[in-house]
């Protein structure tokens, strides 16, 4: 709708995704650390207001390009949500840690999904620019209710912003368990980012033919995954991270097989869509509460670094999937996703080669 409305082609139109996550990754390596060093309760509450601006901007946007840098002025400052989920950590119980992250997430992926849903359902009934209206009026809300509803939050380092910045390159290079983590996570997006980049190519084409209400329709299929959050975060909990991670990366694997036959049926295509979004929250849920154990004063810091590769990765992923359909359609699409779920599945192995080896050395040194 927008490519038609604004005088682009799908492929340039698909770009809009890719820089919403320019800017979310942005926002994720500038923003996101002074969650660290300042109220996060006011910080959140004047990002919704940046937030509204951006949105109100890309409603009224007269060509591509300003609506391209609206975007990614939202993405920028839709980082709040991974200000809010570190905080969440924080107020948590360390014994339920995993399982308030999870519900926190469960609700940030509800809204993701449906949204999508409703989105394609406003854009058929009045435009899509009236999308972006309603979302700014909502940003506007939630800035005035999370003003009220969430504690003061004292900074947790003193850190200049500066060094702050630097901080989070030393923790990846310190931190074995966040860069596998990271690797994760950023295969994760990807296949995300793939997904629901081209998808709206092939239902939109032949032999669907569908609209926008009914594609936005396809947002309601990923609703399993959010439930998988939650599931994710108590296994975390029980100390299953590894072996459940290996299991939601072979779901991973197993949806984009089933997706490569969506050009032809519409059950496989939809099942695909469930199990790749039950395998990439769930994973993800495990990779966030194994990184928040790591430190109590650099929660802020470390979802910047690994959020940050996320949104690097899903932008790569989505600017990979415009690229695969305009130079083999959907076969070229299912064919980067499947690469990417092996990628996943070696990096796994090889953790769990590794993780065994160091297993029995321990043995071997205590038995001695």
């Amino acid at each position: 709708m927008i490519a038609r409305d604004l005088g682009v082609s799908s492929g340039a139109a698909g770009l809009l995704v890719t820089s919403s996550q320019v800017g979310y990754a942005a926002g994720l390596v500038f923003l996101v650390p002074l969650g660290d060093l300042l109220d996060r309760r006011r910080m959140v509450s004047r990002m919704l207001l940046v937030t509204a601006l951006g949105l109100g901007l890309a409603a009224a946007a007269p060509s591509f390009a300003v609506l391209a840098a609206a975007i990614a002025v939202v993405g920028v400052t839709s980082v709040v949500a991974q200000v809010l989920v570190p905080l969440a950590g924080t107020l948590a119980p360390e014994h339920e840690r995993g399982k308030v992250v999870g519900d926190v997430m469960s609700g940030l992926l509800l809204g993701i999904l449906l949204a999508r849903t409703a989105a394609g359902l406003i854009a058929e009934l009045g435009g899509w620019r009236l999308v972006y209206v309603i979302g700014a009026v909502l940003m506007v809300t939630l800035s005035a209710v999370l003003a009220r509803a969430l504690p003061p939050t004292p900074p947790a380092t003193d850190l200049p912003y500066r060094v702050l910045l630097r901080s989070v390159g030393a923790l990846v290079r310190d931190e074995p368990l966040l860069r596998r983590r990271m690797v994760y996570g950023a295969l994760g997006m990807a296949s995300f980012s793939i997904l629901w980049t081209a998808i709206a190519f092939l239902l939109s084409g032949a032999p669907y033919h569908y609209g926008e209400g009914t594609i936005g329709l396809f947002g309601l299929a990923g609703l399993v995954g959010a439930g998988a959050a939650q599931g994710a975060g108590r296994l975390a909990d029980r100390g299953r991270s590894h072996a459940a991670t290996g299991i939601f990366l072979v779901a991973i694997a197993l949806s984009w097989g089933l997706l490569a036959l969506g050009t032809s049926s519409l059950a496989a295509l939809i099942a695909g869509t469930v199990v790749l979004d039950l395998g990439i929250q769930g994973q993800h849920i495990l990779n966030q509460s194994a990184i928040y154990g790591l430190s109590d004063e650099a929660r802020s810091r470390l979802t910047t670094a690994y959020m940050s590769c996320n949104f690097l990765f899903g932008a790569l992923g989505s600017a990979g999937a415009s690229w695969a359909w305009s130079s083999g359609g959907w076969g070229a699409v299912s064919a980067l996703g499947i690469g990417l779920a092996v990628v996943g599945l070696l990096a796994w192995a090889v953790e769990h080669v590794q993780g065994r080896a160091a297993a029995a050395r321990a043995a071997t040194t205590t038995t001695a």
